[in-house]
Parts: C-alpha cells; structure tokens; sequence
C-alpha cells in the first residue's frame, strides 16, 4: 500500500463491525421482559439499584423499557417524553401513540447508527396498554433503528433468546399478574450455564405495570410488600394490588 493512502472499509464491513459491537454490549446488560397479562402489560426488570431505571412511563398509556448503556437509553427516555409532552400539548393526549413514539425512535437509532462514530449500545420497547387486551401494542426497536411489532411478550439483554423460548412455550393469553410475574422471574433467574437457578427476590427486581383499569396514567410501579404478595407461592394475587407501594 503507498504511504499516506487512507485505509479503506467496505460500507458492508463498517455496518458489520458497529452491528457485533452494538450486540456485544447489549448482551452484556441483565435482561428485561415485557408480557401482555389480563389486565395490561408487566414489565419485569433483574435490577437491584433504585435510582437507576430499565423501565419508565412516557405518556398516560405508554411506558418504555430499555437495557444496554444507560446514558443512552435514559437519553432516549428523555427525549420521548419531550416528543409526548409537545405532541399532547400541539393536538391532543389521544395522538400520543406508541407507534407515533416508535417511529420517531427508529429514525433516531437509525441516524445515529449510520452516521456517528458509534452506534448506541441499547435496545427499547416502547408498550401501549390499549382498553382491551388485543388494543395492547408492543414495539422492539434495536440498536439500528429496526423495529419489530411483537405479540404478547419480549425479552432483552442477556440471554434474551433463551428467555422468549421459555415464554413462548409457557406464556399465554389471558394470565394473571401474579403468573406473569411468577414466569418471568423464574426465567430470568436461570443459569445460562447450565448450573443451579439463581433466587431473586423483591430487593434484586424493578417490576411496573401499564394497567388499563386505572383513570387516565396507567403506569405503575410495583416494590416492596405489594411485589412480595405478589411474587408469594403462598397465596398468588390475580389482580393488580389496589395500592401503590412504591412512588
């Protein structure tokens, strides 16, 4: 090669090295799910710290989830509720959707996918709980601006493919809170190894809900007592716990 030649990559080459870059650091981040359930949609989070959120609400019906780098992700949360606040306010609350919310994300992840120094090392869904269950939206956007339409749960992060096999075998329409999360956990304290399955309790989960029985903001949090009773073999609840336990 001559001196002073630039060094050249493929277009093809360059997208390759952001895409395994991008997998590599999601992978590394512990998994999210978010399952469909009688009343609305759970959101199941391995998190122990209190201050830092996987999950969040966006706008009176729609919540975000989110693993991978968190300056990133809380960026993106950031901005969406920017995109939601402004949009509600110009037209009105009933044209905030999570479609509307996912597009917007989707150019987003694209721009920065292809014309930054890096791509962001993150995957979101964006959810809107709808006044009947098939009204449920779920959307799956990756690290370069695709986004999946997914039916009734998905999981990210670390060992996301193992995680959707268990809930694919073992979900279905029409369960509890109380089983949601009872499957959920259970899948996310497996060893991927093969080894002995982790415990995880209240202390170790971020865990919401979108609830569609609740007036107008349906996002709620679920922590303490109420995730304990909740997560009880002892006696299962299958309703959303009437209190708030955690702000």
């Amino acid at each position: 090669m001559t001196a002073g030649m630039p060094f050249y990559v493929s277009p093809e080459q360059l997208m390759k090295d952001r895409a395994d870059f991008a997998r590599k650091g999601i992978a590394r981040g512990r998994a999210v799910i978010v399952v469909a359930f009688d009343q609305g949609i759970a959101f199941v989070a391995e998190n122990p710290s209190r201050a830092l959120h996987k999950v969040s609400e966006i706008y009176d019906r729609i919540a975000f989830a989110a693993v991978g780098k968190y300056n990133e992700f809380e960026n993106l949360r950031v901005a969406g509720v920017r995109y939601a606040d402004l949009r509600g306010y110009s037209y009105d609350r009933s044209d905030v959707t999570a479609r509307g919310l996912a597009n917007a994300y989707a150019q987003t992840l694209g721009t920065v996918f292809t014309q930054e120094s890096k791509p962001y090392e993150v995957e979101i869904v964006v959810a809107e709980v709808g006044s009947r269950p098939e009204q449920d939206q779920i959307y799956r956007l990756t690290y370069d601006g695709s986004v999946a339409d997914e039916q009734g749960f998905v999981a990210m992060g670390g060992g996301a493919e193992q995680i959707e096999a268990g809930l694919r075998e073992q979900w279905q329409p029409g369960m509890s809170l109380a089983d949601v999360l009872h499957l959920g956990v259970g899948l996310l304290a497996k060893d991927l190894a093969g080894g002995p399955d982790r415990e995880l309790g209240a202390a170790q989960l971020e865990v919401a809900v979108l609830d569609r029985n609740r007036p107008r903001r349906l996002f709620r949090r679920l922590g303490g007592t109420v995730l304990e009773r909740l997560l009880s073999s002892e006696d299962p609840m299958t309703q959303v716990p009437a209190e708030d336990d955690t702000p």
